[in-house]
C-alpha cells in the first residue's frame, strides 16, 4: 500500500477515492498467536507518515537536478560499492511500503482467499504497468532534425523503480499472508544469505561483485533482452533487475515489522529506544558484512539491505521522539502532503520533467533553459542545479497541496 493516509474509496475506477478517514491516536494493538494484528481502533502514526513524505521529497530532488553534470556528491548515487544519502532513498520507499502493509494486512485477513489474491495481484500488476508506462513516456523522441519520431517500443526498459516496488510488495504480501510474521523473518534471513551465496558462487571470479561479472546481470540476461535493460552503466545492466529484487523484499518486510512493533508497543520513549538500538545493531552488522559482501545499491547486496533498514529504524526512532513523544507536530504538514498521494506525485514528477524537456525555448528544452538562463546566470553550477531540483520538488508539492485541499487521493 503506497498511500500515506488510510482512506476509504467510493469511486468505481479504483484509482481516485474520497472521504478520507484517519486518526493519529496511539491506541495500542494486540498481537495474536500467529503474529498478525487483531482488529483495533483505526490508527496512523504520524512519524511513519512523515517518513513517507520525506522519502518522496528527497526522491524528487535527487531525480531531477538542473544538470546531471553538476551535482553535489551526497545527491549522487555511489558509482558502485559504497553509500551516499541518495542510496537511502529507494530502500526507504520500500521500507515505508512495508509500514503501510502493517495496517492493510489486517483487512486482508478478513477476506477470503480469492479476494486476497485478487487484491494483491491486481495491485502488483497495476503498479508494474504504471512503471512500464513511465519508462515509455512520452512515446516519442526527437530526431536529428528536431522533429518527433515514435519510439521503438521493443527497446523499452522492462524493469524500473515502480516495477521493483510492485514485485517486492506482491512477494512480501504473499509471504506474510501464508507464513505469518515469524515466517517472514525466516524468509528474509534465508533470502539475504541465499543471495550472498548466489552472487559469490555464480559470479565470475576473481571479482564476482563487479559490474560485468555479477550473477544478477547473468540471471537477468536469461529472461530479458539486452535492449530492454538499463544502459546507464555503459553496458546493459539493470539496477532494478529480477534477481536483485529478492533481497529487496527484505526491505519491505523490515518496514512491516517496524510498523507492527510500533502498533504493539505504542508511541513512547521505550519504543523509540528499542527501534534505535535495533537500527544501530543492524547497521553495525552490515558494516562487518561489508568486508566480504560490499554495501552496493546497483546489485542490492544483503549488507546494503541491513544497512538501509538499520538507518531507517534510527531515522524513524528520531522522528517518533520528536513527533510522538515530544509532541512537536507543527512542521509535519509539508511532508504529509507528499505522502497523501505518493504514487501519483512520483509518477507526475517523471511526466512533468519529460514534458518540460519537449517544450523548446531557443532550441533547448524548457528545463535546461531554466537551469542555464534563469539559475546558472547568478549561481554556481552545482548550486543552480540543486536549486532547480528544490524548485521542482516544491512545484510537485503545490500539486499535492491542491489535491489534499480538494480531498482527492490517488492510489491502487
Amino acid at each position: 500500500m503506497l498511500a500515506l493516509q488510510e482512506v476509504e474509496y467510493k469511486i468505481s475506477s479504483n484509482l481516485i477515492y474520497m472521504n478520507k478517514t484517519f486518526t493519529t491516536n496511539a491506541a495500542r494493538a494486540r498481537v495474536t498467536d500467529n503474529g498478525l494484528l487483531k482488529e483495533t481502533t483505526r490508527q496512523r502514526y504520524l512519524s511513519l507518515d512523515v517518513l513517507r513524505g520525506m522519502t518522496i521529497a528527497l526522491m524528487i530532488v535527487v531525480n531531477t537536478p538542473g544538470s546531471w553534470q553538476n551535482i553535489y556528491a551526497p545527491f549522487e548515487h555511489s558509482p558502485w560499492h559504497g553509500f551516499t544519502i541518495t542510496d537511502l532513498v529507494f530502500p526507504t520507499f520500500l521500507f515505508v511500503v512495508g509500514n503501510a502493509m502493517s495496517f492493510s494486512m489486517r483487512k486482508f485477513e478478513k477476506q477470503d482467499e480469492s479476494a486476497f489474491l485478487k487484491k494483491v495481484f491486481t495491485r502488483t500488476a497495476l503498479i508494474f504497468l504504471i512503471g512500464l508506462f513511465l519508462n515509455a513516456f512520452p512515446f516519442v523522441s526527437r530526431n536529428d532534425n528536431g522533429g518527433l519520431t515514435l519510439i521503438d517500443f521493443s527497446d523499452v526498459r522492462i524493469m524500473g523503480v515502480l516495477q521493483r516496488i510492485a514485485l517486492c510488495y506482491g512477494i512480501a504480501a504473499l509471504v506474510v499472508h501464508y507464513f505469518k510474521v515469524k515466517g517472514a523473518v525466516v524468509f528474509s534471513v534465508l533470502a539475504l544469505l541465499s543471495y550472498w551465496a548466489i552472487m559469490y558462487f555464480f559470479g565470475s571470479q576473481p571479482d564476482p561483485y563487479s559490474l560485468k561479472a555479477n550473477a544478477a546481470l547473468k540471471f537477468d540476461l536469461l529472461f530479458i533482452a539486452p535492449e530492454n535493460l538499463y544502459h546507464g552503466y555503459g553496458i546493459p545492466f539493470d539496477p532494478e533487475g529480477l534477481l536483485s529484487t529478492l533481497p529487496a523484499v527484505a526491505n519491505v518486510i523490515g518496514g512491516l515489522l517496524a510498523g507492527l512493533f510500533i502498533q504493539k508497543q505504542g508511541n513512547n520513549s521505550n519504543t523509540v529506544m528499542k527501534l534505535a538500538v535495533a537500527g544501530i545493531v543492524l547497521a553495525l552488522v552490515a558494516l562487518l558484512w561489508d568486508m566480504v559482501f560490499p554495501i552496493n545499491k546497483p546489485i542490492w547486496t544483503s549488507s546494503y539491505v541491513l544497512y538501509t533498514v538499520g538507518i531507517d529504524l534510527v531515522v524513524l526512532a528520531v522522528l517518533m521522539l520528536v513527533i510522538e513523544v515530544a509532541g512537536s507536530k507543527s512542521w509535519t504538514y509539508f511532508f504529509e502532503v507528499f505522502g497523501r498521494n505518493p504514487l501519483f506525485i512520483y509518477a507526475m514528477s517523471g511526466i512533468v520533467i519529460e514534458l518540460m524537456g519537449f517544450i523548446r525555448v531557443n532550441g533547448m528544452g524548457l528545463s535546461g533553459w531554466i537551469y542555464q538562463h534563469v539559475l546558472a546566470t547568478w549561481l554556481a553550477p552545482k548550486n543552480a542545479s540543486l536549486l532547480f531540483a528544490i524548485c521542482y520538488m516544491l512545484l510537485l508539492w503545490c500539486i499535492g497541496y491542491w489535491m489534499d485541499k480538494k480531498k482527492v487521493y490517488v492510489k491502487v
